[in-house]
């Protein structure tokens, strides 16, 4: 395992900048100082330094999409032989999670294929491959929360709402390919300035500013913030597997959705039937979480599993396990 170094935790005003751009990828520096009351220099100058040291990165991200075809993975493997499968599911285009536990032996993964489609990653190449002890896979049947849903508790719920742009819930059309060219000249950096736009993609400035615009409006153009989260002063990171009775199962999955600890929540198919994944200061609020806060809400079991290492996660890029 590589060794950690130390991580330095931003500081009150620099988390409340964070969590800004995380109610709109593409907030102005005016918007964002006359709602938390920062000068407009201070608030250019720290975006600018966070972004500089890629401790903050604003990525564009797909349209929501129709849960049907992703899986969630949970991969046992024999210790010597983690760092090559972790590699080589971390390095794959439809693999956008790739975890490990803290005890070194497990791998969780989420999987995207097409609807319908068969994906030979779960039924063919990794039963197959000779370091994997156990697979088990089971299919996401609905999302109550995603990781571009969830919002740093450090907001008062007066300014998080005026710093939101409303959207749709569901994406309004379908992008044409002048769209497509400018989502993907924002997929690494959501941010970019609508002149720089234009010289990437050879747009007119009018017509990338109308078509951002039309985008943001039609729920086409989704940002998610990149943090690592130890830079927010959470210390624990965690997947919580339970088994909750149907009839608990979709109030238990929204309550989940609210709880600001939770930055992803499934329903999901197998015994163990919802998922959250959660970022939480200690173990000792990560007890609580699950001995109080989760009481109450019908679940049966609960597995609990500590993440060592966030090996890919979404506009985070790689980091070795």
């Amino acid at each position: 395992m590589a060794t950690e170094t130390a991580i330095q935790v931003l500081d009150e005003r620099d988390q409340r900048l964070v969590a800004a751009l995380q109610c709109d990828g593409r907030l102005t520096v005016e918007k964002a100082a006359e709602v938390l009351g920062v000068g407009t220099r201070t608030v250019r100058r720290r975006w600018s330094a966070l972004r500089a040291d890629r401790a903050v990165r604003v990525v564009a991200i797909p349209a929501r999409r129709d849960p049907a075809g992703v899986t969630l993975l949970r991969i046992r493997v024999l210790r010597g032989r983690l760092d090559a499968v972790v590699a080589a599911l971390a390095a794959r285009d439809d693999i956008p999670f790739v975890d490990v536990s803290a005890g070194g032996d497990e791998i969780s993964a989420v999987a995207v294929a097409g609807p319908g489609s068969r994906s030979r990653l779960v039924f063919e190449q990794l039963p197959r491959t000779s370091a994997v002890t156990a697979l088990t896979a089971v299919s996401v049947l609905h999302v109550f929360r995603e990781a571009s849903d969830w919002r740093h508790d450090v907001l008062t719920r007066a300014e998080r709402e005026a710093l939101t742009t409303t959207r749709p819930v569901t994406p309004e059309g379908d992008p044409d390919e002048t769209d497509l060219l400018l989502l993907a000249a924002l997929a690494d950096d959501a941010r970019l300035p609508a002149a720089a736009l234009a010289g990437l993609t050879g747009l007119p400035d009018s017509t990338v500013r109308r078509r951002l615009a039309s985008l943001t409006a039609r729920g086409l153009l989704r940002t998610h913030v990149a943090i690592d989260a130890r830079r927010l002063g959470f210390t624990v990171d965690a997947n919580v597997w339970m088994q909750v009775p149907p009839d608990r199962l979709d109030s238990a999955g929204r309550w989940l959705a609210g709880h600001p600890a939770v930055h992803g929540a499934l329903a999901t198919t197998g015994p163990a039937n919802l998922h959250a994944a959660v970022w939480l200061r200690d173990l000792d609020a990560l007890y609580r979480f699950v001995s109080k806060d989760l009481a109450g809400l019908g679940i049966q079991s609960v597995d609990t599993v500590l993440v060592g290492a966030a090996v890919k996660r979404p506009g985070s890029g790689i980091r070795r396990p």
